[in-house]
């Protein structure tokens, strides 16, 4: 079973939400779309879903083009941010909603219901209003009746975003269990890319209406086909500045207050690379504020810390370098004061470079 987008596009006046874009998801694991808020994500679902028309192109599932299907035709279930459910109806009769309406017997809806709130841990609550319930509790039950239904497609459009951290994380980390072997493509919408490489599956990274890349997650978080990809699946922001590669060896271009010496020996894909300008990126994790001690290793840089984020578990540092902001993003507690110049660390290994196109240097 698959969800093929062939050749979308969708413009409302004079505005391109949509960019030409073909793709198609998988029913094996999550489809996980990962951008900034107005990327193109949710646009993407409701053309999914049938509630939005492509402009041109066509929508096809499972071998059949469904371009002008009416929504209530289509075999789909949405679960939004929003905590949406009856108020005036329990939560046994929310999650049977989709059941009575498709005229089930009742023998057949109360084992369903059961069946999902079981799976929700919404047993006890089956008689409760959704005001009794705690926000964890009433996505959940937004969540059992999309499981219901048994739908062919299941649209999770930024299911957790309003909840707490620790229900949020509970609730990723069994929502891959919930719906496999389900047999339905699942496709999920996230901001955070941390989610996005916990959920696993594929990832699909969105930027202003165009799709940059689409692929197995960890091979798209660790190989960004582009600057873009890498900068969507990035937060803290992955720092980049303009490099140079000369006579097998790489520097930083840009030169200023704390990146006088930054220079390496050209290692990896950028070996092979002619010599020229590029633009070198390294994500917030990999640039530490001690030394790992393996010295010629490393690459050590100066600059004027802008603003600390502290934590019982990781220490962030904003801090100036050159003409630019970077991040590090380290664990423990760091002494960072701000106004203060402190020495960074980062091993070029862990380097990514792009070259004049923005496209990864392989």
């Amino acid at each position: 079973m698959t969800l093929e987008f062939r050749n979308v596009v969708k413009q409302v006046g004079a505005e391109t939400h949509i960019h030409e874009t073909s793709l198609e998801l998988w029913r094996e694991g999550f489809n996980v779309l990962l951008g900034t808020t107005l990327s193109g994500k949710t646009t993407l679902m409701q053309l999914m879903a049938g509630l939005e028309a492509p402009t041109a192109g066509e929508v096809w599932f499972d071998g059949r083009n469904v371009t002008g299907t009416a929504t209530r035709k289509r075999n789909v279930a949405m679960v939004h941010q929003q905590f949406i459910n009856y108020p005036n109806m329990s939560v046994y009769e929310n999650i049977a909603s989709p059941l009575k309406v498709a005229g089930m017997k009742r023998a057949e809806i109360r084992r369903r219901v059961e069946e999902a709130a079981e799976l929700m841990k919404l047993g006890p609550m089956l008689k409760r209003r959704p005001n009794e319930l705690s926000g964890g509790q009433q996505q959940r039950t937004a969540l059992a009746r999309a499981i219901v239904k048994d739908s062919d497609l299941v649209l999770l459009d930024e299911p957790l975003a309003n909840l707490d951290y620790k229900l949020r994380e509970e609730l990723r980390e069994e929502l891959p269990r919930i719906f496999a072997g389900r047999g339905s493509v699942v496709v999920y919408a996230t901001t955070e890319p941390m989610e996005a490489l916990l959920l696993g599956g594929h990832t699909a990274t969105l930027h202003e209406g165009r799709v940059t890349q689409y692929g197995p997650t960890a091979e798209v978080y660790r190989r960004p086909a582009d600057l873009l990809t890498a900068q969507v699946f990035s937060d803290p922001p992955i720092n980049i500045a303009p490099a140079v590669k000369r006579k097998g060896r790489v520097r930083l271009a840009e030169g200023g207050e704390g990146a006088e010496g930054a220079d390496w020996p050209a290692a990896g894909p950028i070996a092979a690379a002619p010599d020229g300008d590029y633009t070198v990126a390294i994500r917030p994790h990999h640039v530490s504020p001690r030394s790992s001690g393996e010295g010629a290793a490393e690459v050590q840089v100066a600059g004027t810390v802008l603003v600390t984020e502290l934590s019982g578990s990781e220490s962030v540092a904003h801090f100036r370098l050159g003409e630019r902001a970077w991040v590090s993003q380290s664990h423990g507690v760091h002494p960072f004061r701000t106004g203060e110049r402190h020495d960074f660390h980062f091993d070029p290994s862990r380097c990514l470079y792009f070259g004049a196109d923005g496209r990864l240097v392989a």
